[in-house]
């Protein structure tokens, strides 16, 4: 997927990574645990969307750069670091790029089913179908970029649209954004796990070395986009979060089964449910085509076969994700544990990236900010520490 980075192709490829990060990010879990977490912080939610922000941001400048700058991905910089913990990354974003990926399929399923009625097996299938046709192109990563910054658009469009319908308390929101009542801590490490953990960070930084952008005079431009990719995001999740605290202020009860279909169906009734269900689809299905094209490009530099049949590796990845979903259905288990593996990934990714970035061997005479590596490291102890704490939680309920 390699290509030639014109300067008036590398807007729209610096643009492409942004939006292929974020609608990674926005699937079905980000609009449940919006959703969820809305109802029971109320404004105070804004606090845990600021904060979120602030270290997705450290986490996300020191990824792309450092992968920019080498030139060279996630899984070869750790094993420069350390030799075998590359193949460890790897095994790791796969693992958990496939189980939520079965967890993106079947959420494209319930997006159509809720969009035009349409039974939530045979909307998974076409919807996956939809994934394939895109990497059976040969310029597949444009029409990658093409469609994540449409869907992007589109689900930003729509939030907003019901977000004012809603009518929120927008005063009380900014206020208890810096002001909380309440803070929970669960609530920012599942945001920022959900925004920049496992697969989703590294995203958009290998999607800018396919298109051939690196070395040190990339930097401010890579800078751009990953703010980018992460403000999409935010402003995705405001909006989800003002249309919620809108319907939750009015007194009305959300369903426990589907908590984010049922905000807009108290919203705008029989329409909102079909708005919901447009949204639904276009983050799930771009957070299978994310999800597939990270995973692999992970496994792409292990043998030159991989690299050479790489769309055909991402269609196998989608398909394999469906036909689970299809024929055993959603392994809560295997959903549960990843969700935990995916946490300790972040931490384990950006501490390597850190110590990399002090090897000349990976990055020669660049130097990296020292504000930047700070910050790095608190976010690698904070979602390390948290991330154990919940793995070991997690690992306990499935033993229990």
């Amino acid at each position: 997927m390699g290509e030639k980075v014109t300067k008036k192709a590398s807007r729209s490829v610096l643009l492409g990574a942004a939006f292929l990060m974020a609608t990674s990010s926005i699937g079905p879990g980000f609009l449940t645990q919006t959703t969820v977490f809305t109802e029971q912080l109320l404004a105070s939610f804004g606090f845990v969307i600021l904060i979120s922000v602030l270290l997705d941001i450290f986490a996300q400048m020191n990824v792309w750069r450092i992968i920019v700058v080498s030139g060279l991905r996630g899984q070869e910089i750790a094993n420069k670091v350390l030799p075998g913990l590359g193949i460890v990354l790897a095994i790791l974003i796969v693992f958990g790029g496939l189980a939520f990926n079965i967890g993106n399929v079947a959420g494209a399923g319930l997006g159509l089913n809720a969009m035009l009625g349409m039974d939530t097996v045979t909307g998974a299938i076409l919807s996956a179908i939809f994934a394939i046709v895109i990497f059976l192109f040969k310029e597949a990563s444009k029409i990658m970029d093409r469609a994540a910054q449409l869907a992007g658009a589109v689900m930003i469009f729509l939030m907003f649209y019901v977000a004012v319908s809603t009518n929120p308390p927008v005063g009380e929101a900014v206020i208890r954004t810096f002001v909380p009542t309440e803070i929970s801590i669960l609530a920012i490490v599942t945001l920022v796990g959900g925004t920049v953990g496992g697969y989703i960070t590294f995203a958009g930084g290998h999607r800018l070395l396919d298109a051939g952008l690196k070395g040190v005079e990339a930097i401010p431009e890579v800078n751009k986009s990953s703010i980018t990719g992460i403000l999409v995001t935010a402003v995705m999740r405001i909006a989800l979060f003002l249309a919620v605290l809108g319907v939750v202020s009015q007194g009305l009860k959300l369903n426990a089964d589907n908590p984010a279909a049922s905000v807009f169906q108290l919203a705008l009734g029989d329409i909102g449910y079909r708005i919901f269900g447009v949204i639904m689809w276009a983050a799930a299905v771009t957070s299978v085509v994310g999800a597939a094209y990270t995973s692999v490009s992970f496994i792409k530099t292990f043998h030159k076969k991989i690299a050479q049949y790489e769309n055909w590796i991402i269609i196998a990845f989608i398909t394999i994700s469906t036909l689970i979903f299809a024929f055993i259905g959603k392994p809560v288990s295997v959903l549960v544990l990843a969700g935990a593996l995916n946490g300790l990934i972040l931490p384990l990714a950006l501490g390597t990236l850190l110590i990399a970035v002090y090897k000349k061997d990976v990055v020669g005479s660049y130097k990296h900010p020292l504000w930047l590596t700070i910050s790095g490291a608190f976010v690698v102890v904070v979602m390390g520490v948290l991330s154990i704490m919940t793995l070991i939680e997690q690992i306990g309920l499935l033993i229990g």
